[in-house]
């Protein structure tokens, strides 16, 4: 019976997560043309297409899916096991991709990860809620931090605190001296919201449409720190979660009477990699963040 050789588990589980042949093989730190080999004879061995490729991408197919799965969890073994053989008392460097939807407190966690751990490299993304759900069934991180999560049997959930949704206005904005605001207040503003697939973008949808509220003029924009800096550019005024950025005297928050409930703030990590040494020194700083701050 043939079988798959680990290196062809690896390189097709790589190009999957890297999301080309080129950065799979930058990470692996071999040529491309081998990553190539190795997928080419691992659809030998099952017979067909792991992976179509079109213009707007790579897609699995559903052969690719299940193979995938498999993969992950060779690779995710062979790391538990080196790390294991490094000895902990001894590792000191290594590699974390972190994915989050809103940057803090993300950052703030890295930031304090990273004075502990200063070899360890780390690949740090803002994503929406739905791209950053997907990532974390499609094993594309080993550590999520992320408003609401889903539950699933394929990981773990930690939730770190509860935050609700605020208007973001520039400090010169009529609404900058209010303690509140009501939706109905944001019928004549530009309102800035996430792209599609966010979790505020559902939220504030579901708000004005049960209090029967309309905004006439909204900008999507991607993540919080575009949001941000359209805010004080002027272009308008944004709905997103309290204490999304770092305090500056440039831009006000404010309560919004209609939408007082708070949504978990949640560390998420995949059951496959949950015993990963340096998942686990994460983990550890955010226990002792949790006993000294308000995250």
């Amino acid at each position: 019976m043939l079988r798959p050789n680990p290196y062809q588990l690896t390189a097709f589980s790589h190009v999957v997560r890297e999301g080309s042949v080129t950065d799979a093989a930058r990470k692996l730190g071999v040529s491309q043309s081998a990553v190539t080999q190795h997928l080419q004879k691992l659809e030998a061995l099952v017979g067909g297409k792991l992976i179509t490729r079109s213009r707007e991408g790579q897609t699995l197919t559903r052969t690719g899916q299940e193979i995938f799965e498999l993969a992950e969890r060779h690779v995710s073994l062979e790391r538990l096991i080196a790390e294991r053989l490094a000895g902990y008392a001894t590792l000191d460097s290594g590699h974390l991709t972190i994915i989050a939807n809103a940057p803090v407190p993300a950052l703030s966690l890295i930031a304090r990860f990273n004075k502990q751990w200063p070899n360890v490299q780390i690949d740090f993304t803002l994503y929406d809620w739905t791209t950053a759900i997907e990532m974390l069934r499609n094993h594309q991180a080993d550590i999520a931090l992320i408003f609401e999560p889903t539950h699933s049997t394929e990981w773990t959930i930690y939730q770190i605190g509860r935050k609700r949704y605020v208007l973001y206005v520039p400090a010169d904005h009529p609404l900058a001296t209010r303690n509140t605001v009501s939706l109905a207040d944001l019928s004549d503003q530009t309102l800035l919201l996430p792209e599609q697939g966010s979790l505020t973008q559902r939220v504030v949808a579901k708000a004005l449409s049960k209090y029967n509220l309309d905004v006439r003029r909204k900008i999507k924009t991607t993540t919080f720190p575009v949001m941000k800096e359209a805010i004080l550019q002027g272009a308008g005024v944004g709905l997103f979660l309290e204490d999304s950025t770092a305090e500056t005297h440039a831009l006000v928050s404010i309560p919004i009477d209609e939408m007082p409930e708070t949504y978990r703030n949640c560390v998420v990590v995949p059951n496959d990699k949950h015993d990963f040494r340096l998942v686990q020194s994460f983990l550890s700083v955010v226990e002792t963040r949790l006993h000294t701050d308000d995250l």
